[in-house]
């Protein structure tokens, strides 16, 4: 897989976890694809992603029924459960959604476990193109902390690679255009699954078919960088993000840590925008249904990290519930445009509350970001060199596109809100 032709800006998109856990329906895809198609399209958001256990017929929240079966081919392939996804009836699996997702103008993309049905595994069901079955090439001691639907994948036995092909080639004939692989990136029992990786990246080179492929959760240990840099597209910093205040201040942490990695083709991810309506069917995060517990000023923050830093972003609320100031954080054509053309993003200030992210455009200008990570105003006076734009004679802050206060001293003066931020283009 040439990465950089594939992800070569970090993706935009939706998922549907963050607001109906594992029970989405065909339903709900198809209206959060159409919302998209008109109002987010012309802004680059295009990837609709069905998330996890779509093969569960009865799966109702975002807590798995544990040992429960499972739709499956005959090939040891979960299959779309067809009352939940009516359109995958006759076999068909994702192969009409996708269609209706590709003739909106958008691409379309699914949640995959780590591995192979503990089903087929118990049943020694055929793998397609190897005399192996399903039991050969299990790695029973290689099981998820937190879902029971699979075992892992022993790279070392006759026919794993070619489940794993059979699996792309499937998904290929389907269609899909991202593949998000869970329990795989770093698991709570055994770090990260890299021989499981390198099988599904050689699966995808080999499907003909150029995917995305997402891997989750975190946190992905940086040390791992060169690795995941070679054989994925995005992968997890962090485990699952909710709209929790430590957890957006920890992320200054985690983004600091993987600085100067993000690169045409592979992105570190921050997770998930839990932003407008969540929660509808996903008890995780501390809530039931819910609009965003993130305050306005820490939705900004959010959204600014998340740009300059240039991850992926990847939507998590019910987006025909929009409000217009939902709606307005992700179609600033400004902040949109740092995110997918900026490089350099580097955290260039961290003095008490105040964390300054900057970053250059090919262009010659610069972007900063003034983060308050206290609980009370943070007035300010920054010296434009400590920006990288000692010669800046104008800028805007973005967000509420008020031009920028500089001195004639070669100072950013500004007040920053609490968990707030001012983010700026300079020039």
């Amino acid at each position: 897989m040439d990465h950089q032709l594939v992800a070569s800006t970090p993706p935009l998109g939706w998922n549907s976890w963050d607001c109906y856990g594992a029970a989405v329906t065909e339903e709900e895809i198809r209206g959060n694809a159409e919302y998209m198609a008109k109002h987010l399209k012309p802004f680059g958001w295009n990837y609709i992603t069905v998330d996890i256990q779509w093969y569960e017929p009865d799966a109702h929240s975002s807590q798995y029924r544990p040992f429960v079966p499972l739709v499956m081919d005959n090939y040891s392939r979960l299959m779309p459960a067809e009352n939940r996804f009516p359109s995958a009836a006759g076999g068909l699996g994702f192969r009409p959604l996708a269609d209706y997702v590709h003739n909106l103008g958008l691409q379309f993309g699914i949640h995959i476990m780590r591995g192979i049905p503990r089903q087929a595994v118990h049943a020694a069901t055929p793998i397609l193109g190897t005399t192996a079955t399903a039991r050969d090439i299990a790695h029973t001691n290689s099981i998820c902390p937190w879902n029971t639907d699979m075992y892992g994948v022993d790279a070392s036995k006759e026919g794993a690679q070619a489940y794993y092909d059979s699996l792309f080639e499937l998904y290929a004939s389907w269609g899909v255009d991202l593949v998000k692989v869970d329990d795989i990136a770093a698991s709570r029992l055994y770090g990260t699954h890299q021989p499981e990786i390198a099988m599904i990246s050689e699966a995808i080179r080999r499907c003909g078919r150029s995917m995305v492929l997402s891997l989750s959760p975190g946190p992905a240990p940086v040390e791992s960088s060169a690795f995941f840099t070679e054989h994925a597209n995005m992968w997890r910093m962090t485990d699952d993000f909710w709209d929790q205040w430590p957890l957006l201040r920890d992320m200054f942490d985690r983004c600091r840590a993987w600085q100067g990695i993000p690169q045409a083709g592979s992105w570190p991810d921050c997770d998930m925008l839990p932003l407008g309506h969540i929660g509808i069917r996903s008890v995780d995060g501390g809530g039931a249904d819910r609009w965003t517990r993130f305050t306005r000023d820490e939705q900004l923050t959010m959204m600014s990290l998340w740009s300059i830093f240039r991850s992926p972003l990847i939507f998590g609320g019910e987006l025909k519930d929009n409000d217009e100031w939902t709606l307005s954080l992700i179609t600033n054509h400004e902040v949109l445009r740092m995110h997918r053309e900026s490089r350099g993003a580097r955290e260039a200030i961290r003095e008490g509350d105040l964390i300054v992210w900057t970053a250059e455009h090919p262009e010659g200008f610069g972007y900063a970001a003034v983060f308050n990570l206290g609980d009370s105003p943070l007035s300010l006076e920054l010296p434009l060199d400590q920006l990288g734009q000692a010669g800046a004679s104008a800028g805007t802050e973005l967000w509420s596109g008020a031009a920028a206060e500089l001195t004639v001293s070669g100072e950013l003066s500004t007040t920053v809100p609490p968990h707030g931020v001012r983010l700026y283009r300079l020039e």
